[in-house]
């Protein structure tokens, strides 16, 4: 199988994982855009070398495509709203970018999705406009309340025409016919501005779906068809309908949402499931590692089906829980371990581990190095790195010997899938938010 993947920009999430799930099956073809070509924190994609690139593809049986990195030049830019000159761009130049692209999509099976504009509540501009390091958290409250506490007007002009512009984007993607188009709810809560535009979209026949990095992988999941059924067990079932952080849905309806995204059949009973989906979630209030919002850890026993399963670490976001890893990774048998994720919002962990079970049960030629690979990435960054090197540093910096124990408990679970002694880090972005895990 054949496939165009275009992402939202060139963070490993984003970029080296698409990849590394795809390489588990050598069957299929995954073709992506130099990463050069692809936005970062502060530089816009090169939309004219992705669109050339998109024309001179062979044929394939299927394109992702994440609609705001030919729109803006990626998610980030999409909001900030200007290009690399600092000009802004208005809804007439985002349309004549888009327009390029839409005959470029005929008689193709798409598989497309576009962020509906988040609102950050904290005062934190690295990925907004630069007066949000002021007004952010006003901004946010205005928009659930509707209440301008202070803010000046110029700037909540400036703001409101953005939002508006990309909204009229959003609903002219409407009028393409594409085989799946979503609009993600990126860094959502239960009320704003991006809660209404979701309605309005939904009530022209859109469809919306809490999450956003985590969306090109769950379409990859959907594109490689093959029917799996899963029977979802909580950790914490009493608690399923707490909402997690950053999203607008409880952690059943988020899981629910991933599934149907990607191509699952929620089964009710064990015994009629191919895979068991493990989701460690949260009592009441989901933790933050970053922001230091604890949270009750897994305190029970952990025992591994006796059957095909994967692991969704949510009770806290951006890391995984360290009571439960510890519990899990000694347990492992290759044989029924499909995959663990445990990064970011629960959306985000969700959609990438689905990817990767959906080609694993269907790989025509499954390469167990590649997944193995893939698994030592995961708990390397989600673990190793997120839940507890990171709160070691301050800024980025070499962490090798910082991170060599945790690379040694897992060759323990997965093998030398590295050479020893060469596993580099590097922060892409220059900053402690994400880590990249290669060989070296």
């Amino acid at each position: 199988m054949k496939i165009c993947f275009v992402p939202i920009d060139n963070r490993p999430v984003c970029y080296n994982l698409a990849k590394d799930i795809a390489a588990i099956d050598e069957s299929l073809e995954l073709f992506i855009p130099p990463r050069g070509f692809l936005g970062d924190l502060r530089k816009n994609a090169g939309v004219n070398e992705i669109l050339d690139w998109i024309e001179n593809l062979p044929e394939t049986d299927a394109m992702i495509l994440s609609l705001d990195t030919i729109a803006y030049g990626g998610l980030i830019p999409s909001r900030r709203g200007v290009n690399d000159k600092g000009e802004v761009e208005d809804f007439d130049d985002i349309k004549r970018r888009i327009e390029r692209l839409k005959p470029l999509l005929n008689g193709k099976n798409v598989y497309a999705f576009s962020s509906i504009m988040r609102i950050s509540n904290n005062n934190y501009n690295e990925e907004e406009k630069e007066y949000w390091k002021d007004w952010g958290k006003k901004i946010f409250n205005y928009s659930c309340t509707g209440i301008n506490d202070g803010i000046p007007q110029e700037i909540l002009d400036d703001y409101l025409a953005t939002r508006k512009r990309n909204f009229e984007i959003n609903k002219t993607y409407l009028d393409w016919g594409l085989n799946t188009l979503i609009f993600s709810k990126d860094d959502c809560a239960p009320k704003g501005f991006n809660v209404d535009e979701a309605r309005e979209l939904e009530r022209m026949g859109g469809k919306t779906k809490t999450g956003a990095d985590e969306i090109p992988l769950t379409l990859l999941a959907r594109a490689v068809e093959k029917e799996i059924k899963v029977f979802v067990e909580f950790t914490e079932p009493d608690y399923k309908d707490c909402i997690s952080n950053y999203e607008d849905v409880s952690i059943e309806k988020s899981v629910q949402g991933q599934l149907e995204l990607g191509g699952f059949t929620p089964v009710q009973s064990k015994d009629d499931a191919d895979i068991i989906l493990i989701v460690n979630n949260f009592i009441e209030k989901q933790g933050e590692l970053v922001m230091g919002w604890a949270t009750q850890t897994f305190n029970g026993t952990f025992t591994p089906p006796d059957k095909p399963y994967a692991v969704a670490d949510v009770r806290f976001a951006n890391g995984a829980d360290n009571n439960f890893v510890e519990q899990l990774l000694p347990q492992i048998d290759l044989k029924n371990f499909y995959g663990y994720a445990g990064w970011n919002t629960s959306a985000n962990a969700l959609g990438s581990l689905l990817a990767g079970v959906k080609v694993k049960w269907r790989a025509e030629k499954y390469n167990d190095l590649a997944f193995r690979k893939l698994q030592m990435i995961r708990f390397l960054d989600d673990w190793a790195y997120q839940a507890n090197v990171r709160g070691m540093i301050n800024s980025p910096c070499d962490i090798k010997e910082l991170m060599r124990p945790y690379e040694e408990a897992l060759a323990e679970v997965f093998g030398e899938i590295f050479p020893a002694g060469k596993i580099k880090y590097s922060f892409p972005w220059n900053r402690k938010f994400e880590t990249e895990v290669v060989s070296g």
